[in-house]
């Protein structure tokens, strides 16, 4: 059949985001591409250690367009997680490409908008909908280039490890690893372990090696975080999360400091005193708050030791702020990830101080129309549930600015093929 969208909108990580965004689109009429650089949905997730399950609740954890299954539990788990985004590309019917990297996203010039489409993305030719602006090339392993009308960037918050070069860092003789590359604690069974890092991953790190037979766990911590429960009499963290992040944060960090004084015990004694900055305060400044899924526990039995932060590496040493030396084993460093944009779109300077996008959801920048991006952010009120809220809304951005139609989704299920070979449905 002919198709009066010859070129894609296409769509950068086949996570939670991007397949979310896909779906959404699709269900618009708008024809969507995924292109993921591994073999597989989900790559992230299918990263993340085995003890992880989601912080945010099964029912508030949904994508657009399919429920999360009830036998997953409310607090899904990272293989659950897997199955999802597996069922939920299968189920929407995805146009999905995997094992293809794009390195570089640039606007189409005027002659490539007129053009064929730019070879293994480009359907079947044709130029750009009147109204829709340049386009896009996407410059992709293998030599491909992929002309979209549209690029919607969904490659993750946490995409780069990100470790410190601690002076001396490249001496020291134990095992030193990037939380990213922690699957489990068998291999750290009987050992002295330093977990750096007192977010989420770092906490929950802390206390699944204290439990899987680490001889000794210390958690080095630079600022002190809010600590939360995950869930108080039935009431989850999250829907709290939800209700108070249109508030003002001043009130929200009084509201904050209540409900700490009477859900979470002070362990000041312990090592980790409350934090001197208000909750939602320190969520404007990226930081999340702990939820607990066994630290308090296990600091006050012990069998995870908070510690000040790492200055330095001295041989077998590590060097902590308030100048005392440990002789760990190994060191686990969950210091956090960047999100890599630079060499993907550095040069459209649409990119803040800190590498994030300048735009999100269904804004899309001043600079680079038809450019947008989604789960950049970690908020409050769940990551998962945002991603879903952004498609919803980037697709509706998305097909009213390339004027599609409302009977387009009666088309939608018979999009062309790419030009690329997609992946088969997971069974």
């Amino acid at each position: 059949m002919s198709s009066t969208q010859p070129r894609p909108v296409y769509v950068i990580g086949a996570g939670p985001g991007g397949l979310a965004v896909a779906a959404a689109l699709r269900a618009r009429g708008v024809r969507a591409v995924v292109v993921e650089k591994s073999d597989g949905v989900g790559a992230s997730w299918r990263g993340h250690y085995a003890r992880l399950h989601l912080h945010t609740t099964r029912r508030l954890s949904a994508l657009p367009g399919l429920a999360i299954p009830r036998r997953f539990g409310r607090w899904v788990s990272r293989d659950d997680v897997v199955r999802y985004l597996e069922k939920y590309a299968e189920f929407h019917e995805l146009e999905l490409v995997t094992g293809v990297e794009v390195t570089r996203i640039e606007r189409a010039p005027a002659a490539a908008d007129a053009g064929d489409g730019g070879g293994d993305g480009g359907g079947d030719g044709g130029g750009a909908t009147a109204g829709e602006g340049p386009g896009w090339l996407l410059h992709a392993s293998g030599g491909r280039v992929l002309a979209g009308r549209a690029v919607v960037v969904a490659t993750g918050f946490n995409h780069t490890p990100r470790l410190p070069d601690w002076p001396g860092r490249d001496t020291y003789t134990g095992a030193l690893a990037h939380a990213s590359a922690y699957r489990d604690p068998k291999p750290y069974e009987g050992r002295d372990v330093l977990v750096v890092g007192a977010g989420n991953t770092g906490a929950e790190i802390a206390v699944d090696l204290a439990e899987g037979g680490a001889a000794r766990v210390r958690l080095a911590v630079r600022t002190a975080p809010h600590i939360v429960r995950r869930s108080t009499a039935g009431w989850p963290a999250q829907r709290t999360g939800i209700l108070v992040r249109r508030l003002p944060v001043r009130l929200v960090d009084r509201l904050g400091a209540l409900t700490a004084k009477v859900s979470v015990p002070d362990l000041t004694a312990y090592g980790l005193p409350r934090p001197e900055s208000g909750l939602y305060s320190r969520v404007r400044q990226g930081a999340i708050p702990v939820q607990d899924v066994g630290l308090i526990a296990a600091v006050r039995a012990g069998t995870v030791e908070p510690v000040a932060a790492v200055e330095a590496f001295d041989g077998a040493e590590v060097v902590l702020a308030d100048g005392s030396r440990i002789t760990p084993d190994a060191v686990v460093a969950a210091t956090g990830y960047r999100r890599g944009l630079e060499g993907l779109i550095g040069h459209l300077d649409v990119l803040d101080e800190r590498g994030r996008p300048l735009a999100h959801g269904r804004r899309t920048p001043a600079q680079a129309p038809g450019l947008y991006f989604t789960g950049f952010t970690n908020p409050i009120s769940g990551m998962f549930r945002e991603m879903a809220l952004d498609a919803e809304k980037i697709a509706k951005a998305l097909a009213r600015r390339l004027g599609v139609r409302a009977e387009a989704r009666r088309a939608a299920a018979h999009l062309p093929d790419t030009g690329l070979r997609p992946v088969d449905p997971p069974a």
